[in-house]
């Protein structure tokens, strides 16, 4: 449907020219209210995702043209993963991911996963009162050691504990060492959400800590 609309400056709702086609009185297709059904959904999820929006040249009314972020999905078929993975990133996020959300809308995807699980890092070593000298992996085990980690859960069983402490330690090595080392080829927008997550997630539990420990 988008590409269809690409070549116009500005065009009224497509889903009412459709149901005027043809002359007064002649019977429409058997399927078109199914037809228009579709369009409809289509129709709202181009707006929803703002690939078409009001159009400047003819307001007020039904006239719409094709947005920037549109003719960005029109030039680019790779673009759509861009509209699919920020709407994974649409609700809320922990604050601290505030620099990881700026660099992913501006497509640096290598800064904002390196971003995100270093807000991570930064937040495990304040709330368990660990050294600056302490880094990355290591940082991990220690503040969630199931032996003595100020962050780990008292109310888990040893191998709940120890497997929260795996989690932080291979989403640090797997996400934010490579970064911090060597040039990182990152140019998946969907995966950089999921990291974007995966740190907003990490980020509650720790949060979840901290609170345990005001108690």
């Amino acid at each position: 449907m988008l590409q269809s609309l690409g070549a116009e400056p500005n065009f009224n709702n497509l889903i009412q020219g459709f149901r005027q086609r043809g002359g007064y009185g002649d019977p429409g297709p058997a399927d078109l209210a199914e037809l228009l059904c579709r369009l409809s959904d289509a129709w709202a999820w181009l707006e929803a995702h703002a690939l078409i929006g009001p159009s400047a040249k003819n307001p007020p009314g039904e006239w719409q043209r094709v947005t920037s972020a549109g003719a960005e999905v029109l030039n680019d078929p790779a673009a759509v993963a861009k509209v699919w993975a920020a709407g994974r990133l649409a609700g809320d996020l922990h604050p601290a991911l505030a620099s990881a959300r700026s660099n992913f809308a501006l497509g640096d995807y290598e800064t904002a996963s390196f971003a995100a699980m270093k807000a991570v890092e930064v937040e495990v070593r304040r709330v368990a009162g660990l050294p600056n000298e302490l880094l990355g992996v290591a940082l991990m085990r220690k503040a969630f050691s199931p032996k003595d980690g100020l962050l780990r859960d008292p109310e888990a069983e040893g191998g709940e504990q120890q497997a929260t402490a795996d989690l932080f330690a291979g989403a640090i090595g797997a996400y934010k060492n490579p970064a911090s080392h060597r040039t990182v080829q990152f140019d998946d927008p969907m995966e950089a959400a999921e990291v974007i997550q995966l740190a907003d997630l990490l980020l509650r539990i720790v949060e979840r800590a901290e609170n345990r420990l005001r108690a």
